[in-house]
């Protein structure tokens, strides 16, 4: 297109302000209108309409009927998944997090950090009793708020200080279950005790009925490439009992899928047990 780069960097600016649009939706905000677009990225009307339509066309955004707003559509979807399984993470990952998840009865989850949210890459299911209570529709490719998840707590944990604060500044602490935090300040609290522990939890802070454990993967002296959780109904443990009972097989499992990916530390614990005492099998979502 004539005009649409930038001769100072070889860029297009075209292409930078189509993506700065698909960025600018999350789990919290899915639906965007063109005057928000428009103000946001300090395009005229017109310039943001002839975008998102583009972007409509070619099917990375979709239109609400009721609200004439735009949210992301199925070829992001199928870019993303496909971002997914070329990822060399959740091919390392799979057949711990199997294993985990048949050790131990519980399904199992991996995540990445982007932004606010977290996104999960892999997951393994189990049917047990009130499972259903607590899967809330969750796939492969899944997003959801990082401050009152597990893994989004124990991933943003291990950021910088000055990344983190920055991610936890523009986050909407909004209310989604029971115990969710929802002051800055004590997030901030939590984040730091999560880092020194190398354990998070979610005690029914993202839904009722809702609680888990998760550990960092460290691919590198503390960076935290992803997070493995285990999910369980509150009427199946306390979460003392999920963390004494089970973190210590899961930050086995971190670790070992951490060493397959370049990054060797010092290691504790026995390895998982085929399978632990009253728990029932599992298999892949």
């Amino acid at each position: 297109m004539v005009g649409d780069g930038d001769g100072r960097t070889g860029t297009s600016r075209s292409l930078e302000r189509g993506l700065a649009i698909l960025s600018s939706f999350s789990s919290a905000r899915q639906l965007v209108g063109v005057s928000e677009i428009s103000r946001e990225l300090g395009l005229t009307r017109s310039t943001a309409h002839r975008y998102v339509a583009t972007l409509a066309q070619l099917g990375f955004l979709q239109q609400d009927a009721v609200t004439r707003k735009y949210s992301l559509g199925p070829r992001v979807l199928v870019l993303g998944l496909k971002a997914i399984d070329a990822m060399e993470l959740r091919h390392v990952a799979a057949p711990y997090l199997q294993r985990l998840c048949d050790a131990t009865g519980h399904t199992v989850n991996l995540g990445i950090l982007d932004d606010v949210d977290v996104v999960y890459i892999e997951r393994f299911r189990v049917s047990r009793a009130r499972q259903r209570e607590i899967d809330l529709d969750l796939h492969v490719g899944s997003r959801l708020p990082a401050y009152c998840t597990a893994m989004g707590k124990v991933l943003l944990a291990f950021l910088p200080d000055g990344e983190r604060d920055g991610i936890v500044a523009r986050t909407d602490l909004a209310r989604r279950g029971p115990r969710t935090i929802t002051s800055r300040e004590a997030l901030v609290t939590e984040l730091r005790r999560v880092r020194e522990s190398g354990i998070a939890v979610n005690d029914e802070e993202l839904a009722f009925g809702l609680r888990s454990v998760a550990v960092p993967v460290i691919a590198g002296p503390g960076v935290a490439v992803a997070a493995v959780n285990l999910a369980a109904h509150r009427t199946a443990a306390s979460v003392d009992d999920l963390v004494a009972r089970l973190a210590p097989f899961m930050q086995r499992t971190a670790a070992e899928i951490g060493a397959q990916l370049g990054y060797r530390a010092a290691r504790t614990g026995s390895s998982i047990p085929a399978r632990l005492e009253g728990t029932g099998g599992g298999g892949r979502a």
